[in-house]
């Protein structure tokens, strides 16, 4: 599954949505550290409601991942320790029957193709993202430094417009501050 031979303790894991940001993802998964930019072929993006019902997280649509031949989803391969792949599972809902982990063969920009765990969303509604959910989904794109083409077409997704507070937004952003004021 994984380069290196240390199995046991690692797994890669493919993210396409707000754990695209590294402080989202850092936020719950310590053990995160990044392994390489990739693209995932044959599947688009797209942003629903499990079940018809709004994130209570993110107060709208939340990303997953659909087939659709021809298409391709950019994101980023994490390489994470087995000791946090139950607070991502938690995270992804996977508990509560939200997301369910699947694999993933995702191509790297140097050619290589990775076995990944990754997440779909079962049963949803298609709607759109809150603005905060997307800005972090665009910041990650940036920060990591997608093609400049995917992350127009980020900036282009339609939001539900949003203006409540946003806990996890609080909580991103103080990590990102911190992390600012710490390399200060």
């Amino acid at each position: 599954m994984e380069p290196g031979g240390d199995s046991g303790c690692w797994f890669l894991y493919y993210a396409y949505g707000s754990n695209l940001l590294r402080e989202r993802l850092l936020l719950r998964n310590p053990s995160a550290a990044l392994c390489a930019l990739a693209r995932l072929q044959d599947f688009k993006l797209e942003f629903g409601h499990h079940q018809g019902r709004t994130s209570s997280v993110w107060h709208g649509g939340t990303a997953t991942i659909a087939q659709s031949p021809g298409d391709e989803v950019w994101g980023i391969v994490w390489k994470m320790n087995t000791c946090n792949l139950s607070s991502l599972d938690k995270q992804e809902g996977v508990e509560d029957g939200i997301y369910v982990p699947i694999e993933v063969n995702v191509h790297t920009q140097a050619g290589k193709v990775l076995t990944c765990r990754s997440y779909q969303m079962k049963d949803y509604v298609s709607g759109p993202p809150s603005p905060q959910y997307k800005k972090v989904i665009c910041m990650g794109a940036k920060q990591n430094g997608l093609p400049t083409d995917y992350q127009e077409k980020l900036e282009a997704i339609e939001t539900n417009n949003y203006t409540g507070p946003v806990q996890i937004m609080e909580e991103i952003e103080a990590a990102i501050k911190a992390e600012k004021i710490n390399s200060a």
